[in-house]
């Protein structure tokens, strides 16, 4: 039976989310929690930017997901590519590209491999090096040497780029064009990779530069917005709606055959494949924590999602904290509180 937020729960939910507002760690945002066939409550601070004057984020307000894209639209897009016999999780990803000839020592990598960060691939992206070649992204990326031996973790956006464009070279469809047919199947009617018009209804994210404009409606992710904003690591946007229902829908999945696909693939995702760090493990693209009892994932913009199976909960953090710049440090007391919360039992 699925375990409902309390009282309480919400309460310290609030108080530390308009704490870390008060600390200036972002200009606002909504929290999402919900429980498997339940209607979310949501909890809303602050305000969507200084530049929308007064306007509260709602439950509609789009926000730049960041590396959420991994859980939201490369990882369900996988799943459901394997059960269609498009992919193999142990074979390795150049049998999902076009073809390359030569020495190609990153295409060695499993799609496993890619999926749990565990590649060995480069760890830094600078996408930024490759402008004015000749030669298609995929191929550069896979002419470059490991740089760790594969089975290690590591966090390495690379793995999901060239995920993202095996997907698409698979399916003979653009990345956003698959993500699209995805998220309107689950219901997920504001999801999409950018742009986004620029109004009070799109949270802003950073000014790069004293003087120019800010970030707002294109991906943050500087290799994202090298490649159109279309990626397989980052360049989606939604809202906490949507991506409560996405929660919804993937524990509902989970807990009955209502999509016994998406339900095996989450199941299957939920089995460690990697030590991160004491008490967290890899899955397949999720962080587990409490002995696997919750997944979860962050996004570098200042997103969080967060999965509890067993007690049918889940939890969706949705700002824009990195309006002033590195969102990581100052929003981690709403991060670890929103763990905390959905880990009881």
């Amino acid at each position: 039976m699925p375990v409902p937020f309390t009282p309480d729960d919400h309460a310290r939910l609030a108080e530390t989310f308009e704490a870390v507002v008060a600390d200036s760690a972002t200009p606002g945002g909504v929290l999402a929690c919900g429980t498997l066939g339940s209607d979310p409550q949501y909890i809303s601070a602050g305000v969507v930017a200084p530049e929308c004057g007064d306007e509260a984020p709602t439950l509609s307000t789009a926000y730049d997901i960041a590396s959420l894209t991994k859980v939201v639209a490369t990882w369900p897009l996988a799943g459901q590519a394997l059960s269609n016999g498009l992919l193999d999780l142990d074979a390795p990803i150049r049998d999902f590209l076009p073809a390359m000839t030569g020495e190609m020592p990153s295409a060695e990598a499993t799609v496993r491999q890619l999926l749990t960060h565990t590649s060995g691939l480069r760890a830094s992206t600078r996408l930024d090096h490759y402008r004015g070649s000749d030669l298609p992204l995929h191929e550069l990326l896979c002419r470059e040497p490991l740089e760790d031996a594969p089975g290690t973790h590591r966090y390495i956006n690379r793995g999901y780029i060239l995920l993202g464009l095996a997907l698409a070279h698979v399916n003979d469809l653009p990345l956003d064009e698959l993500g699209s047919v995805l998220w309107s199947r689950l219901g997920m009617t504001e999801t999409k990779y950018g742009p986004l018009a620029r109004s009070h209804r799109v949270a802003p994210t950073e000014q790069r530069i004293v003087g120019a404009p800010r970030i707002w409606g294109t991906a943050h992710d500087d290799n994202a917005a090298l490649v159109g904003g279309i990626a397989g690591h980052a360049g989606v946007f939604s809202t906490p709606a949507d991506l409560a229902l996405y929660a919804d829908r993937l524990l509902t999945a989970y807990a009955n055959d209502a999509d016994a696909a998406l339900g095996e693939w989450l199941r299957a995702s939920l089995v460690p494949q990697a030590a991160i760090d004491l008490g967290l493990e890899r899955g397949l693209s999720w962080i587990l924590a409490t002995g696997g009892r919750v997944a979860y994932h962050h996004g570098f913009t200042g997103t969080s999602l967060y999965l509890a199976p067993d007690t049918g909960r889940y939890l969706v953090i949705c700002t824009n904290a990195v309006y002033h710049g590195n969102a990581r440090t100052k929003i981690a007391p709403l991060r670890a509180i929103a763990l905390k919360t959905i880990s009881a039992t």
